[in-house]
């Protein structure tokens, strides 16, 4: 396996930004594209690799799953979009079909790296392709809510007035509507929030939490209802996941991950801050919740577990 090696699976806006932001990255030194249109991923290839002079040293190429079998990691974006109005739930009976043959043929394969499923629903998929696969929940994760994540920390920063980058926060639980902000483990550069508010100035009411938290659970639908599609932000996202992986960060980040007994759920997939490294999931973080935050979680699994549960896998 070469852990420099990497895969796109579906070359549409959301991979082919992931693709560039790779090469922006440089932590690959081999970039294979795979799309249903074998020109596209072509194209794509063609169009990245004339920027190759000004970027990082590697090759990019449109492949097949046999181009695949060495690589490290595996980033599936394929699927049908996002309708204005729609639900990320409603897409999983398109998208279930579109994993399935998808891991059908890395399974045809002796493939040993990791599966970074981006496709939505994403932490649906993500249980999707673990099944399928066979695969140990460590090398099947989801990019989760680490976008959403992100959202959260920008406008918690516009709000309080300081860099984002000093923001840590986690939205939690189902990538949609149902995901919640854990407000109560939310710190500033290590001070709470309220600690946080008092030094700077401001104030941070239950108002201005809700206003946040239905702005980032709406943000995609607003996206998509102005350019039709999202994919700027959610390959900043990936790129940040890939590179946790490729050095070996041992970093946290909420992705879409198995769990089996954590938080006192089972037989379900949702975004949870895990450490992420070399072996992809190396360890599920149970952070601590408020009671309302529990509830919330506990609801956000049911209604996924629910849909798991009416898929004939």
């Amino acid at each position: 396996m070469n852990y420099r090696k990497a895969a796109i699976v579906g070359c549409g806006f959301v991979g082919a930004s992931i693709a560039f932001r790779f090469l922006q990255q440089g932590l690959f030194s081999n970039l294979v594209l795979l799309d249903a249109n074998r020109d596209k991923a072509e194209g794509e290839a063609m169009d990245l690799s004339d920027g190759l002079p000004y970027g990082a040293s590697m090759e990019i190429t449109a492949g097949t799953y046999d181009d695949i079998a060495d690589c490290g990691l595996v980033v599936i974006t394929a699927g049908v979009n996002q309708k204005p109005g729609e639900t990320r739930l409603q897409l999983i009976e398109r998208n279930a079909v579109i994993m399935r043959s998808i891991v059908e043929e890395i399974k045809a394969r002796p493939f040993g790296g990791i599966l970074l499923i981006v496709s939505n629903p994403v932490d649906v998929l993500t249980h999707v392709a673990r099944e399928l696969s066979g695969y140990p929940k460590e090398r099947v994760i989801g990019s989760g809510t680490v976008l959403d994540t992100a959202r959260l920390k920008q406008l918690l920063g516009e709000e309080l007035g300081v860099d984002s980058r000093n923001v840590h926060a986690f939205i939690v639980g189902e990538h949609g509507d149902s995901e919640l902000a854990v407000w109560s483990g939310a710190n500033v550069s290590g001070l709470n929030l309220d600690d946080f508010c008092r030094l700077r100035g401001k104030e941070l009411h239950e108002a201005s939490k809700e206003r946040i938290y239905q702005t980032i659970r709406d943000s995609a639908n607003e996206i998509i209802k102005r350019k039709a599609a999202t994919y700027y932000g959610i390959a900043m996202a990936v790129g940040r996941i890939a590179e946790c992986i490729v050095k070996d960060e041992q970093a946290v980040l909420p992705i879409s991950v198995g769990l089996e007994g954590e938080y006192g759920l089972d037989h379900v997939t949702l975004s949870i801050p895990s450490i992420v490294g070399k072996n992809g999931l190396e360890k599920i973080l149970e952070i601590p919740l408020g009671e309302s935050e529990r509830l919330a979680l506990d609801r956000s699994a049911q209604q996924l577990q629910e849909v798991i549960a009416g898929l004939k896998l």
